[in-house]
């Protein structure tokens, strides 16, 4: 009982830390907004401080995974330290120029402290997992979704001064730092392996590995830029129906429930994927996934009922399958560098999420709304290519527990 209680425990806390410090990065999507109407920004420096995070977190977890940062320090300190760096740096936004140099190398400084959170977190919750590492990390993975979403819905009701999230946001990763402590390491965790800066490269060279990433890009090139682009694309759409107020209202309010639905997607796969398969869950998540985005344009200054219900499909079904890649790679690593992997898997996805959001405002110059998203539909059907070979590999067994 003392040890069902003590994972209990541990996986609560984790995930609440998390969540707490990666309040960090979802600021800046809540404030810039207010900051564009206070300081009239300029579109290159609001794509800066919303792209520094990104491209400082690339940063960091391809640095932390070339050191073996995660599985050679002690995960619960790197975490600490990386919170706190990253409190100090968003708080310091208080007292800079929004529009000056200063503010997007903050953001930078800020997403690079956050590769020493998001991955480790994931770490740690699968030093827990026993039979249950799809659910471990789809707890983490769903939390990290919903605090995604909340910008959308602070932005819907507005009238909070900017510096209110940041300055809520410093204090929440504060507190994570000091709580983390208290998460207790379970017994999955290995001896610390020797530097190897080399050992990043069996992320490619073993095959179940590579087709596990594999399947984890393809996911992440549709992601991030649905998350992204989906507030306006609803916006636009719901202008074409309804009165510009409510059209405005009715887009936050949509985007919000779309993006936290894939809360409830994340944990619910994490439960069947560890009793029906990994592989199994991925494809079936993606292959729903890619059809909305290739069908929901068509939608596009419909009705919004419609509209909005695929959304949530959308949004369930297209984070369903996140946690389920970095569980994979968990279970196929050597395990005393599952924190390196899981690290360097997050770097390339991030990666290619960098590409992918810059890549829309061209698309929709192109084509418009209506086929704007279809090329998003290339990553899951990469993904469920790369899970199917990962399936029919002898190695598959490995996963959860011989489910694949």
């Amino acid at each position: 009982m003392g040890a069902a209680t003590s994972k209990l425990s541990s996986v609560a806390i984790i995930a609440l830390c998390q969540v707490a410090a990666l309040a960090l990065w979802f600021s800046a999507s809540a404030v810039i907004p207010a900051l564009v109407a206070e300081y009239r920004l300029s579109g290159f420096a609001q794509a800066a401080l919303t792209s520094g995070v990104q491209a400082g977190f690339v940063v960091g977890c391809l640095a932390s995974a070339l050191f073996g940062l995660p599985d050679r320090v002690d995960p619960r300190r790197l975490f600490a330290l990386c919170a706190l760096l990253g409190a100090l740096a968003n708080a310091l936004l208080l007292v800079v120029d929004p529009g000056a140099a200063g503010a997007p190398l903050l953001r930078v400084v800020t997403g690079v402290a956050m590769a020493g959170v998001y991955p480790v977190g994931m770490k740690l919750a699968a030093t827990w997992a026993k039979g249950d590492m799809g659910l471990m990390v789809g707890i983490l993975v769903g939390a990290l979704t919903l605090g995604s979403a909340l910008p959308h819905l602070f932005n819907a009701f507005g009238g909070i001064d900017w510096r209110v999230p940041v300055v809520v946001s410093s204090l929440s990763a504060l507190a994570a730092a000091a709580l983390i402590g208290l998460a207790g390491l379970g017994p999955n965790r290995a001896p610390s392996p020797p530097f190897d800066p080399r050992a990043v490269l069996s992320a490619w060279r073993d095959v179940p590995l590579r087709l596990a990433n594999l399947g984890y890009l393809g996911h992440m090139w549709e992601l991030y830029a649905m998350w992204a682009w989906i507030g306006v694309f609803l916006a636009a759409s719901f202008a074409q129906s309804l009165p510009p107020g409510a059209a405005s209202t009715a887009a936050k309010l949509t985007a919000f429930a779309t993006i936290a639905a894939g809360g409830i997607g994340s944990v619910a796969a994490g439960l069947l994927a560890d009793r029906l398969g990994r592989t199994a869950i991925t494809m079936a998540a993606m292959s729903v996934s890619g059809t909305c985005a290739a069908t929901i344009g068509l939608l596009f200054g419909g009705d919004p009922a419609w509209l909005a219900a695929v959304c949530v499909v959308w949004g369930v079904s297209i984070v369903a399958d996140s946690a389920q890649f970095s569980a994979s790679v968990a279970e196929l690593s050597d395990r005393a560098r599952v924190g390196t992997m899981l690290t360097f898997q997050t770097a390339l996805g991030f990666t290619l999420t960098l590409v992918t959001i810059h890549m829309m405002p061209f698309l929709v110059a192109a084509v418009g709304w209506r086929y704007a998203f279809m090329p998003l539909a290339v990553g899951p059907a990469l993904g469920v290519w790369a899970m199917a070979r990962l399936r029919a590999h002898p190695r598959s067994v490995e996963l959860a527990g011989g489910r694949r």
